[in-house]
C-alpha cells in the first residue's frame, strides 16, 4: 500500500512548539485546497470515499483519530494523535477518518480544488474501479 506516515520537521520552545508542512518537501503535490474537520459526534465516521485524481495529506491539528487506507485488497488503520506527524494518500486509495477524541482536529491539504464528480463514495464501486 503506497500511503505514507511521516515526521513532520518540529521546533520545540518553552513558548510552545511549532511544527509545518510545504509544497515540495513534506507533502509531494502542490497544495490546491485546505479543509478541516472538526465537532465530530462520537462514534461518527468521516470520509468513507477514494478519489480518482486527488491526493491528500492529513495532519491530527488537535486531538486524534484514525485514518483507515484500504486498496482495494488490504486494509491499514494509521492512528493520527500527534501534530508532527501527517499521512499521505495518494489517489485511488478508499480512506476513512474515524475514533474521532473529543475536540480533534483534522487538517486536510488536497492536490485539487473541491470537484464532486472526482470522488467515489461508494465502495462496491471503488472495487470496481480497482479490478480494473
Amino acid at each position: 500500500m503506497q500511503s505514507l506516515l511521516c515526521s513532520l520537521p518540529r521546533y520545540l520552545d518553552d513558548r510552545g512548539n511549532l511544527s509545518y508542512f510545504e509544497n515540495g518537501n513534506q507533502i509531494p503535490f502542490e497544495i490546491k485546497r485546505v479543509h478541516w474537520i472538526f465537532d465530530v459526534p462520537g462514534g461518527e465516521e468521516r470520509g468513507g470515499l477514494a478519489y480518482k485524481e486527488t491526493e491528500e495529506f492529513i495532519v491530527a491539528a488537535s486531538g486524534s483519530f484514525d485514518v483507515i487506507i484500504d486498496d482495494g485488497t488490504s486494509r491499514r488503520t494509521i492512528q493520527l494523535n500527534r501534530s508532527y506527524n501527517g499521512v499521505y494518500i495518494p489517489k485511488g486509495l478508499w480512506r476513512a477518518v474515524e475514533n474521532f477524541s473529543t475536540n480533534a482536529v483534522a487538517i486536510i491539504a488536497a492536490s485539487t480544488l473541491y470537484d464532486e464528480d472526482d470522488a467515489i463514495r461508494d465502495y462496491k464501486e471503488f472495487l470496481k474501479l480497482r479490478k480494473q
